[in-house]
């Protein structure tokens, strides 16, 4: 009896911080098991081997910021049957989509004694302005158990099963009293998708909207609360551009405010 053929995992780094990737290194326990079952065809965060292609998985960490991104993210979708983003910044551009707001070619200017030899695009954009993607992960960084999640899932042929409410319901399951109808505290959890474990409003802290949207938000309404709370037009605006900025529901929002504090 031959021994199955392992599939293939390629994990890609683009525009980003690392740490999504580092949420997978972080899975000590579930590594060994998961090494057993793919073969970690590529993975420079990781390891030094390369295993050419195709790939079954490739895992994309990071946004679309540099000619030579636009250019390298269509060969990674080329040699992948399946193409996950990981991230903020894969799947909504990331806090570098803030470059999307301002002037890049005076920041390069200010920041760069020779602007002109930094390559560099106007706009940061998530993975699928560019290229199909079969499934998005969010979070700044993911979460390691909807990592995994995602990555049995393929394993086994079947959705990942990854929750689109709330962090409010989150923080309804373990027992956390409101931070903002007990303290005033501001607070995106009732527009922001759930995976994180409310882990900011359990110490008391509002929600910063790591995980983008989710699937229905009001985002009009608990801007009003914003406000209530004494939030000028360009805080509010702030709060909503961070780690998912470019995400369509934050962005509309944002840019509602922006006009009206003009």
């Amino acid at each position: 009896m031959t021994r199955r053929e392992r599939p293939k995992l390629a994990v890609w780094k683009f525009a980003s911080c690392d740490g999504c990737q580092l949420t997978l290194l972080n899975c000590e326990d579930e590594l060994i098991p998961l090494a057993g079952e793919v073969q970690i065809a590529y993975f420079p965060e990781a390891t030094r081997g390369v295993v050419d292609g195709p790939y079954d998985v490739s895992l994309v960490e990071g946004s679309i910021t540099t000619p030579d991104d636009l250019e390298r993210i269509q060969r990674v979708r080329e040699v992948s049957r399946r193409l996950i983003t990981i991230g903020a910044c894969a799947t909504a551009g990331g806090i570098q989509a803030l470059r999307n707001f301002a002037d890049v070619a005076e920041f390069r200017a200010v920041v760069y004694a020779h602007p002109e030899y930094v390559a560099t695009l106007d706009r940061s954009t998530p993975i699928a302005a560019h290229v199909p993607v079969d499934f998005e992960l969010r979070g700044c960084p993911v979460d390691r158990r909807q990592l995994l999640e995602v990555l049995a899932a393929e394993l086994q042929g079947r959705t990942p099963r990854i929750p689109s409410h709330s962090v409010c319901v989150e923080c309804k399951r373990r027992g956390n009293v409101c931070v903002t109808v007990a303290h005033g505290t501001p607070c995106l959890g009732p527009v922001t998708q759930a995976g994180c474990g409310a882990l900011c409003p359990t110490f008391s802290r509002g929600c910063y909207g790591c995980f983008g949207p989710q699937d229905t938000p009001n985002t009009a309404s608990i801007a009003t609360r914003l406000g209530a709370l004494g939030m000028s037009e360009p805080e509010v605006v702030r709060v909503f551009r961070t780690f998912n900025a470019a995400s369509e529901a934050f962005l509309r929002e944002s840019e509602r405010h922006e006009e009206a504090g003009r």
